[in-house]
């Protein structure tokens, strides 16, 4: 049972994540910061538990699981069940807790549970590119789906490289690369794919507020945390439409 400041914490976090925007039922995509919370009683723990009740029995919450540092061109091995997240305590949390699922993809998983949590990660294997269109990033839009930026700002939005990955800008692909992947049985098989290639270009998605009006770019403070709540089909729509126009216009050169 949790304690009390914990149960208090996950009231707190839940009604704070309803007031910026987070729809009740919902498939919904989080980046998150644990730091920028503040104290948290119980830490990540309660942020999922946070999460899951603001969302509701008919809800999906879904993370990235992002393991590029760990499974890589240089280290082509990724097991489902062992490879950690390199994307934050939450998600790594998360990612640990039973019941979670998470996706076949080397280097950009995704975790999940709820209702459509089996849909949502289950082909992922299927493509040969991170993002592909069997991937979670592709089906959230087509679901009406969230993206929850926790205290994160706008810039770790992996959705991005979904829509990267059909509007092809230059400086996007690298290698194919082939996987040794281990399946939670214990199996192995091979996996081909393609590695994301930014050299020479800083990724700029926080540009896409500008893009946004107040019914598709909601925030609030959750905590101490700044806090946005991005509805996807939206998104997806005025970002494409972007590309279209000019496919540097989510980069910056680097120095």
């Amino acid at each position: 049972m949790d304690s009390m400041p914990e149960y208090e914490t996950i009231h707190r976090l839940s009604q704070d994540l309803l007031l910026a925007g987070l729809r009740p039922g919902s498939v919904v995509l989080v980046h998150s910061s644990l730091s920028s919370l503040g104290q948290v009683p119980g830490g990540a723990e309660t942020v999922i538990q946070a999460l899951m009740r603001a969302l509701g029995p008919e809800g999906t919450l879904l993370m990235p699981a992002l393991s590029y540092e760990h499974a890589n061109p240089s280290h082509p091995f990724f097991d489902v069940l062992q490879t950690p997240s390199n994307v934050g305590l939450i998600s790594e949390t998360f990612r640990t807790r039973p019941g979670t699922l998470r996706s076949v993809c080397p280097t950009h998983s995704v975790c999940g549970v709820g209702v459509q949590a089996s849909w949502m990660l289950g082909e992922h294997y299927l493509d040969h590119t991170p993002c592909g269109s069997h991937s979670p990033f592709r089906k959230l839009p087509t679901q009406n789906g969230q993206i929850v930026f926790l205290g994160c700002g706008l810039r770790p939005n992996t959705s991005m490289h979904a829509m990267e990955e059909i509007a092809r800008p230059p400086y996007l692909f690298g290698p194919m690369v082939t996987y040794d992947v281990t399946y939670p049985d214990g199996t192995h098989r091979e996996q081909k794919c393609r590695a994301h290639n930014f050299h020479g270009y800083g990724q700029r998605y926080d540009r896409i507020e500008g893009l946004l009006n107040k019914d598709e770019l909601h925030s609030g403070m959750v905590l101490a945390a700044l806090t946005y709540v991005v509805e996807a089909r939206s998104m997806w729509e005025k970002a494409l439409a972007a590309y279209e126009l000019d496919p540097l216009y989510f980069v910056e050169r680097l120095e």
